[in-house]
């Protein structure tokens, strides 16, 4: 395997933009980690989740509209909590405490994943050869999807653009009960060797995934019943799966995004780092209060790609700092002003792959 490197420059774009996001944090005396703003979301955000789950399990509603409701709202809370709580957590921006942090990434854990295995997967991976087919895990979908022109094409990707959401729908429950066994027991994400597990690290995967078990499974077949544990719970899982896809897949498998190769003979990227990250990152709808709330920011896609170690309530004011930079160094910021755009142009990118 050859690690892609990228160009460095003397005069980074990269050097540039920290020096501006610096200033700003020394000008409002304001730490880039998260503060009552985002502690208080996450405190609502918790409570809800445990106040509809202890609901649906233990005072479950005869009425089936009802309990698929609440599936879905559980899906939902879920979906937000991996958003806002554990993202930030796991890239170490949730708090100065790195206990704080430490606890917050472990939401990822309850809710049935690892976030030792993100941590690989998302923060070194993805964050750094974002795009690039055969390191970025994240636009490795086949043989369902194909999501760049490297990748091989099969004649049902002429209709991907329109079951692309059963795809998606699979993620959540795929990723919690397959890929991180798979890369527990491969120690690999994709390509990517992951580090040496500790013995606590060993106790915590395997512990962690009983827990995730008891409370989603044996817990709900208990009360529930079987049959009635099958339907809530595919009916939570699968629309948890198409939330969490489709937030991610907006960010960066779009009309406008890149998707570069590396040079076979140089082993090189094309761009610098920071430049690599604008081409190939995208924002959405960063006006639109509610879905900046409930994404934790990752709407603000580009900001973060740049300053994962910032907390992501900081991002709408650091975009206009990017967006400056951007114009006067002429590179590209690419953003939808509405949700409904940046799915159109997912739907156009699907639809253009699935015919080239």
């Amino acid at each position: 395997m050859i690690i892609p490197r990228f160009l460095n420059p003397t005069n980074s774009f990269h050097a540039e933009l920290r020096k501006r996001i610096n200033d700003y944090f020394v000008e409002i005396k304001s730490k880039p980690t998260g503060n009552i703003k985002l502690y208080s979301k996450a405190i609502i955000l918790v409570v809800s989740f445990i106040a509809v789950y202890t609901h649906l399990i233990f005072f479950t509603s005869e009425n089936l509209f009802i309990s698929l409701t609440e599936c879905l709202i559980l899906g939902t809370l879920t979906s937000a909590i991996g958003f806002n709580i554990m993202h930030d957590g796991a890239h170490g921006s949730f708090s100065q405490q790195k206990w704080l942090n430490e606890l917050a990434g472990l939401s990822l854990n309850v809710l049935g994943a690892n976030v030792f295995m993100w941590k690989t997967k998302h923060n070194v991976v993805h964050h750094t050869f974002t795009n690039i087919e055969g390191m970025d895990d994240d636009i490795n979908a086949k043989p369902f999807l194909r999501l760049c022109e490297s990748q091989k094409r099969y004649k049902i990707h002429k209709f991907q653009h329109l079951y692309f959401l059963v795809a998606y729908s699979l993620l959540y429950i795929y990723w919690i009960f397959f890929t991180d066994y798979k890369k527990y027991f491969s120690k690999r994400v994709g390509q990517m060797p992951i580090k040496k597990m500790s013995v606590q690290e060993h106790f915590s995967f395997w512990g962690f995934k009983a827990l995730h078990l008891i409370l989603f499974v044996v817990i709900p077949i208990i009360m529930v019943g079987f049959t009635a544990w099958v339907i809530g719970f595919l009916t939570y899982g699968l629309f948890a799966g198409i939330v969490l896809s489709l937030v991610f897949q907006l960010a960066h498998t779009v009309s406008d995004t890149h998707f570069p190769t590396v040079n076979a003979e140089t082993g090189k990227v094309e761009d610098e780092w920071a430049v690599h990250q604008l081409k190939t990152t995208a924002n959405f709808a960063t006006k639109n209060k509610i879905v900046s709330w409930f994404t934790g920011g990752l709407n603000f896609q580009i900001e973060h790609h740049l300053f994962p170690h910032i907390s992501h309530i900081h991002y709408p004011a650091i975009s206009e700092i990017v967006k400056q930079a951007c114009r006067e160094y002429n590179i590209p910021y690419i953003e939808y002003p509405k949700v409904r755009l940046a799915v159109a142009s997912h739907i156009s990118h699907l639809k253009s792959m699935g015919r080239v």
